[in-house]
This record gives structure tokens, C-alpha cells and sequence, in this order.
């Protein structure tokens, strides 16, 4: 059994429009409610930091300072998991200081990097911007995907740099029109290594997940989602050794040079891969499906991966879920409730109607927020 992790205290400094904010938390449910700009998705997107990444909203780091700070942000949050307690430190000191990266600190001591925070504790989000998932571009389903791999595979966002690095590497020396060939082998053969581990990592995402959503009811407020893989890697994984997949992608890349260079960058690779989802019990693709579908199959999907998580990584995550409450009926709300306390995990929900959150009443702690300000809401 996943043993429970929850943040006892987060405290913000100069993020967004939170001059300085402290606020004492308590396990499962916490809900949020206030005025739209008030600041309710900021406190998400500053919870989602404590995670490697960019957070929620994918911001530059001086895009979260407070306008009118000294431009740079501080956060600072205290732990309670199953490896003890812990106070995690994340801040941006602002580009006069020469910083272009965040810093981490873990119990005091300054992280090796903020992948050392999946340590701790695993954070999962899901936003109004993700309404569109089904049927924006793949590179929004590729991020979804990555980041449901991160949760469970602590390596996957070093893979992805590593790859990344090498794949600008080579999409330079071809706009540079270079005919260096050991160049290009020395980083086709690191693309290929590290692709064909991003492209692995996936697919076991995809196999652990499906087996998750089987848990959900047929027939319930949250459809079964069929989800695969689409993409020249994925679909030879599981089918040959993996040093013979990453030996097949280094020829095709070798001999891809000149399409690739008309081009002005490389066409194959992980980076071009995309997530396929069904609506089950409908046998429609998920982009054909109504918005309330769409929403219901990404709800599903997005606790499914929250319960998996606790099961790989022996800790409950942290869920984020965004103005979540609006757009769901009276019996999908109280099953997503419901199925929350089974999870047992520390949830923040946003809304600006907290009637639509009077069944928890008891059950959640309820916090106002008010254009910089938070606190206990006086009803609750």
C-alpha cells in the first residue's frame, strides 16, 4: 500500500501575485475557491515547482515573479511522507542575478538537480488548458505523456534533455550544410541510445496505465480509454531487441541527412511520436468525441495514472485538478469525490462556486482565496 504524502505548510514569496503568503494544510481534500484572477491557479501552478519542470503552466521563471518584486520568486514547502518530513526550497533569483535556472534546496542542502524532488514526492496536475488534449497538436500529448512517465520513472526527463541536447546538436551542423560524417555518427548514435530509452520508458507507461484503467467500471462516470502508441520507434519496441531498434533508428537517421537538411531539421525520432486515446465503450477516436466525453476520458485517464503512480513509487501524489468541479454533473462531481478518498491523496481543487463542493463539506479543508490573499473560508 502507498503510504501517504502530504504538504503540511507552503509558503510563497514575490510568486505571481503573492507578495508573501503562508498557509497550514491538512491531508486529502483541499479546496480553493474564489473570484477568477484571484490567484487560485497560481497556488497550483507554485505547488506544481516542486516538481522537475517548468510547472502547470510551462512559464518562464520571470513571466512567475511578482510584478513590481525584485524579479525572482521564492517557495518554500514542508513534507510529510513516507520518508519523513522534509522542507523543499525552490526559487529564481531573477535574471539581473545571472540566473537562468531555478535553484532546489532539500533539508537545507542545495539539489544536484530537480529531479531530486521526485525523492519526495510526485506531483500530477490536470487544467482547462488540457481540455483541448484529444484534439490539439501531438506535441501537447507528448508533454502529457513525458510527464505521466516522469511520475513513475525518476530517469525519463534526464533521457528526454540528453536527447533533446543531441537532436539540436544535429539539426545544427545540418543548417550549417556540415559533411562531417564522424560528427554526425558520434550524435546519431547518443540520439539513438537515448530515443529508443524515451521510446521504452513510453511504452511501459502506456502497458502499466492500460492495466490501471482496466480497474475502472465499464460502465462508469469516467469511461475506459484505449491509449497506444503512434510513431516509428513505439511500434518496434516489444517487437525486437532493443540494440537492434536503436541499431534500425542510427541507419535511418544516417540515411535521412539530406531529407533532413532540406528540411532544416530532423523528421524522425520520440520527438515526433504521438498518443492515440479511444472512447471505449463508444469505439471513437477521442478527438471525435463531445467535449463532455472528451473531459469525462481525460478525468479517467488522469486518475488511473494518480493511482498508479502510488503504486510504483510507494507514495500518494499530490493532485492538482483546476477548475475541475465546473464542467461535470452532480453524479460525475460526487464520483470524482469519491473516488479521491479512495485514492487518499492530498487534492487541491479550484472553483469559483463552492456550492459545487458542499457534498465535502466536513470532509476537505476549505480556503478562500482573494486577489493575493488565502485563508479558512468562514462556512466551512
Amino acid at each position: 500500500m502507498a503510504l501517504i504524502t502530504h504538504i503540511s505548510r507552503i509558503t510563497l514569496t514575490n510568486f505571481r501575485n503573492y507578495a508573501a503568503l503562508s498557509l497550514d494544510l491538512k491531508p486529502g481534500a483541499v479546496v480553493l475557491t474564489g473570484d477568477n484572477g484571484a490567484g487560485k491557479t497560481n497556488l497550483l501552478e507554485a505547488i506544481s515547482l516542486l516538481t522537475p519542470g517548468r510547472g502547470l503552466r510551462r512559464a518562464p521563471y520571470g513571466e512567475v515573479a511578482r510584478e513590481g518584486g525584485d524579479g525572482g520568486f521564492a517557495l518554500h514547502a514542508k513534507l510529510d511522507g513516507p520518508n519523513g518530513d522534509a522542507d523543499i526550497g525552490t526559487g529564481f533569483a531573477g535574471a539581473d542575478a545571472g540566473e537562468t535556472g531555478r535553484r532546489v534546496r532539500i533539508n537545507g542542502a542545495a539539489a544536484r538537480s530537480a529531479d531530486d524532488l521526485l525523492e519526495w514526492l510526485r506531483v500530477v496536475w490536470l487544467t482547462p488548458a488540457m481540455d483541448s488534449l484529444f484534439t490539439g497538436p501531438a506535441g501537447d500529448r507528448r508533454r502529457f505523456l513525458d510527464r505521466m512517465v516522469l511520475a513513475i520513472d525518476a530517469s525519463h526527463g534526464q533521457r528526454a534533455l540528453d536527447y533533446e541536447k543531441a537532436m539540436r546538436g544535429r539539426n545544427r551542423l545540418l543548417a550549417d550544410n556540415s559533411r562531417d560524417g564522424a560528427w554526425f555518427e558520434a550524435i546519431e548514435t547518443q540520439m539513438a541510445e537515448t530515443g529508443v530509452a524515451i521510446a521504452a520508458a513510453r511504452a511501459e507507461l502506456v502497458r502499466l496505465l492500460t492495466a490501471m484503467i482496466e480497474r475502472l467500471p465499464g460502465e462508469g462516470p469516467f469511461p475506459q480509454a484505449d491509449i497506444a502508441l503512434a510513431g516509428d520507434l513505439e511500434s518496434r519496441i516489444g517487437n525486437l531487441p532493443a540494440v537492434d531498434v536503436e541499431e534500425e533508428f542510427r541507419r535511418a537517421l544516417a540515411a535521412g541527412r539530406e531529407r533532413d537538411r532540406a528540411a532544416g531539421r530532423t523528421l524522425s525520432g520520440p520527438h515526433r511520436s504521438d498518443l492515440v486515446v479511444r472512447h471505449r465503450p463508444k469505439a471513437m477516436p477521442a478527438d471525435l468525441c463531445s467535449t463532455g466525453e472528451q473531459k469525462a476520458l481525460l478525468v479517467g485517464i488522469v486518475l488511473s495514472h494518480a493511482r498508479l503512480t502510488a503504486e510504483i513509487s510507494g507514495m500518494t501524489p499530490i493532485l492538482l485538478l483546476d477548475e475541475i468541479a465546473a464542467h461535470l454533473d452532480a453524479g460525475r462531481r460526487a464520483a470524482l469525490f469519491s473516488i479521491l478518498e479512495d485514492l487518499a491523496c492530498q487534492t487541491f481543487m479550484t472553483g469559483t462556486d463552492a456550492a459545487l463542493f458542499s457534498s465535502l463539506q466536513g470532509r476537505a479543508q476549505f480556503l478562500t482565496v482573494d486577489h493575493g490573499t488565502a485563508g479558512p473560508t468562514d462556512s466551512a
